[in-house]
């Protein structure tokens, strides 16, 4: 498992870390790379065993970009280990899916359906970040 993180400095500032989980590989990189041009460090992920073991070594999130269905360990499955970890639980979840079904079992930020307009996933991105 390779996790690339892409990391943006504005102004001398650490910018806010997105970790994005998705196992569509052209959705993945195109959305990691719009957040990294719009002043994102970002981080992906191909499922969620990836994200949580990048979280669980010591990686960091301000926000994460979730789908729900995907190999390995879907976004169902994730968000229960997530909000089970303490260390975890208050990383604000925002849902990318073709699916609205079950969505009160992730209890997301914010749910998006696919296709999704990246400028609407960027506005609740810098909403959450800018949430203390």
């Amino acid at each position: 498992m390779v996790i690339e993180h892409y990391t943006f400095v504005a102004r001398g500032r650490m910018a806010s870390t997105i970790l994005v989980v998705d196992d569509d590989p052209n959705l993945q990189r195109l959305l990691t790379k719009f957040l990294t041009l719009e002043g994102f460090a970002s981080v992906p992920a191909s499922n969620g065993q990836e994200a949580l073991a990048y979280l669980r070594s010591g990686g960091g999130a301000s926000v994460i970009v979730l789908d729900l269905r995907m190999p390995v360990m879907d976004g169902w499955t994730f968000r229960r280990e997530q909000r089970d970890d303490p260390e975890l639980a208050h990383i604000p979840v925002v849902v990318l899916s073709g699916i609205t079904e079950r969505l009160e079992e992730i209890e997301p930020a914010a749910a998006f359906r696919k296709p999704v307009s990246f400028t609407d996933v960027l506005d609740a991105v810098r909403r959450l970040c800018s949430t203390p």
